[in-house]
């Protein structure tokens, strides 16, 4: 059975429909990653699963139980907030405790639970500190722990890592993983960060315009996108309109593009229609220019250009190579030295298999 199941959700304020009949079931034990640009509805269908909102149309289930009647402090559901919502007033020990307290456990046994919690996020050096006294990491930390305290059948965390800057995102998003998989919580984060979503979540929901658009895993998401919004929306990639030039020939279509360039792919031929052609950077090899594909140049696309631009960001270098018609490409090779670089203006060659191509 489901841990979770959202039945026909539709939630509307006033003439807009922030979810569109959503419907979406969760197993117990599973991470799923809730993900999607702002005002796609993600957040709102959060809200109905806590019990905030109530939707217009649909049932919401919790172990089976339609717990729509149920007001958010009925329902064992933990909630980390965005902005982590911690008391003020409290100790980090006090904040833990509050959800044990408000739901009768036995006072004897809230310490033990309060030492155990707090010993899982790694913060039981500092239970006596006020929130005032810690980082936004620290606070996402005990947020966590005041989340997961009460045993909770689902745990909702929106955007839980907003609020921190870049590097201690990375490693906040490992230490969160690690304990969502030390104790089973059956999650669901709600974010906008690809990265965060994919690195978290054992499954994909994509949302858009208050419907989802797509489930799977992190791989199948990346991979092999439903349609152009999720190609564009998870991961970077490069873009090409195109028709295509004659027949299919050994399974590759030739697309011309506006600029001129052929494009070879493996997708189903449809000689009638244009396309959206898509190229993950990190799928685009840069050779000198003049050399081949391989042993069957039909498997490749070779394009020539000029280096526009190197950014070296850390493990990997982006250089944009500039082709035919002012047209640019995006491509991500390994930082492995300064043998491995290009300089601004050198030609090169973009190498790539017509296997690589995503068509929409």
């Amino acid at each position: 059975m489901n841990v979770l199941e959202l039945a026909n959700i539709t939630k509307k304020y006033g003439e807009f429909t922030a979810v569109d009949d959503v419907s979406l079931g969760i197993e117990k034990g599973a991470v799923v990653s809730l993900l999607g640009p702002s005002g796609c509805g993600k957040t709102t269908t959060l809200r109905v699963i806590a019990g905030f909102t109530s939707p217009n149309r649909g049932a919401v289930k919790i172990s089976g139980v339609d717990v729509g009647h149920l007001r958010p402090y009925e329902r064992n559901v933990g909630l980390v907030f965005q902005d982590y919502a911690l008391f003020p007033h409290m100790t980090v020990a006090q904040n833990v405790a509050y959800g044990l307290r408000y739901r009768g456990t036995p006072a004897a046994d809230i310490p033990g639970c309060v030492r155990q919690m707090l010993s899982l996020v790694r913060m039981e050096s500092m239970q006596l500190r006020f929130p005032r006294q810690l980082s936004g990491g620290q606070q996402q930390r005990v947020a966590l722990a005041r989340a997961l305290a009460t045993d909770p059948q689902i745990v909702l965390l929106d955007e839980p890592l907003s609020a921190l800057d870049a590097k201690l995102r990375l490693e906040l998003r490992l230490e969160l993983k690690e304990i969502l998989r030390s104790v089973g919580a059956t999650t669901i984060v709600v974010t906008h960060d690809q990265e965060e979503a994919l690195s978290l979540g054992d499954e994909i929901v994509v949302m858009h315009n208050g419907k989802i658009v797509q489930r799977g895993s992190p791989t199948a998401i990346y991979e092999t996108p439903a349609d152009k919004f999720v190609a564009e929306f998870v991961g970077r990639s490069n873009w090409f309109h195109g028709l295509p030039r004659g027949e299919c020939q050994n399974g590759v279509t030739t697309y011309i593009t506006s600029g001129g360039l052929e494009i070879r792919t493996r997708s189903r031929f449809d000689p009638g229609g244009s396309a959206d052609l898509c190229i993950r950077p990190e799928h685009i090899e840069l050779v000198e220019v003049g050399a081949g594909g391989g042993d069957d140049d039909l498997k490749y696309n070779l394009l020539d250009g000029v280096v526009f631009d190197t950014a070296p960001l850390g493990a990997d270098v982006h250089v944009v190579v500039e082709l035919a018609e002012k047209t640019r490409l995006l491509a991500i090779r390994k930082n492995i030295g300064k043998g491995s670089r290009f300089a601004t203006g050198q030609p090169v060659r973009a190498r790539f298999l017509a296997s690589d191509v995503l068509v929409f």
